[in-house]
């Protein structure tokens, strides 16, 4: 800094200020000192200012899936909210969700030094009683129960199920069956519980659920089983991938969508549009997911606080060319 300063004309603090974007420098100055930085190969030492400052300015993500698409674009909402902040992320998979897992990752993000962690929890593991995380860190959970004992934020996964199914009984369908998310997946306990409650309370009986495992393949199995009820005339998917495997199956079997069956998804992905037809399913905001687990983990941060609790972000009913009135 002391070679730039000399080079650029300029005091040492100044150079500081440059190189850490502060206000009070013309931009003449500036742009003299950062020539000398080009000059010299100077680069700000990151590591140095992390210990002077007292902060890493990087935010730590657990998650235990990059397959799925709900966890890959809150895992980028959060990587864009966090540069806008001025935060880098330093993610972190976990393959097998066990409590030493989650105690060896947040090790390995303590050495990696960061400030604080968001962990993306797509399955049932913070609700297990011998599952905690660490005391003393700051901490944002997404797509979990646990807002008891945690900070959370998620989607309104009932909220959306419920619009999705009565948008179905609007239409004049009799019942709705459910093509459901993996056993041990909140969001899909949360959607199925959502779907049989709603057609309960609407005086309907809820066909046998049917299992998949988020993907487009397990839509496609799904949907060569359904393909042969013939009362099935209204799918509700829970998300949209396994729509696009449901559709190629009914279309296989002859069952036109929507003429014979309505079938909606959840998600609302960027090519649920391009679907043959277009899908109709919930939108998920996964930007404002991902922007209020930013926001939340920095609060913590600046607060030191302990708060916990649970905010839900609202869905809503994206109508396309796969839903349409009963058949006669």
């Amino acid at each position: 800094m002391a070679d730039v300063a000399q080079l650029a004309g300029v005091s040492s603090q100044t150079v500081s200020r440059v190189s850490n974007g502060f206000p009070g420098v013309t931009e003449d100055t500036r742009a003299q000192v950062l020539a000398a930085m080009r000059e010299l190969g100077y680069r700000p030492n990151s590591a140095a200012r992390a210990l002077r400052r007292g902060e890493f300015r990087t935010l730590g993500v657990i998650t235990f899936s990059l397959s799925t698409m709900g966890n890959i674009r809150t895992l980028e909402a959060i990587a864009n909210s966090a540069a806008e902040h001025g935060y880098a992320v330093t993610l972190l998979p976990v393959a097998v969700p066990t409590q030493d897992e989650v105690n060896g990752a947040f090790s390995r993000l303590g050495e990696l030094a960061v400030d604080a962690v968001i962990v993306i929890m797509e399955i049932h593991l913070l609700d297990a009683a011998t599952v905690s995380l660490p005391p003393g860190v700051q901490v944002v959970v997404a797509d979990s129960d646990a807002g008891d004992r945690y900070t959370v934020v998620d989607t309104d996964q009932a909220g959306g199920a419920r619009d999705a199914v009565r948008h179905l009984l609007d239409l004049g369908h009799d019942t709705v069956w459910h093509l459901a998310g993996p056993e041990g997946s909140f969001a899909a306990q949360r959607r199925a519980n959502a779907w049989r409650t709603t057609l309960t309370e609407a005086g309907r009986t809820p066909p046998p659920l049917v299992r998949g495992d988020w993907s487009a393949e397990s839509g496609y199995r799904a949907g060569l089983l359904l393909a042969d009820e013939p009362d099935c005339t209204a799918v509700f998917t829970a998300n949209d991938q396994m729509a696009l495997g449901l559709l190629r199956a009914l279309h296989e079997r002859g069952r036109r969508v929507p003429d014979d069956i309505s079938v909606i998804g959840f998600d609302d992905i960027p090519e649920s549009a391009s679907f043959l037809p277009p899908l109709t399913t919930i939108h998920q905001d996964f930007a404002q997911v991902g922007r209020l687990c930013v926001e939340g983990v920095l609060s913590k941060m600046r607060e030191d606080g302990t708060e916990h609790g649970t905010t839900l972000v609202p869905t809503r009913l994206v109508r396309r060319a796969s839903t349409a009135p009963r058949p006669r």
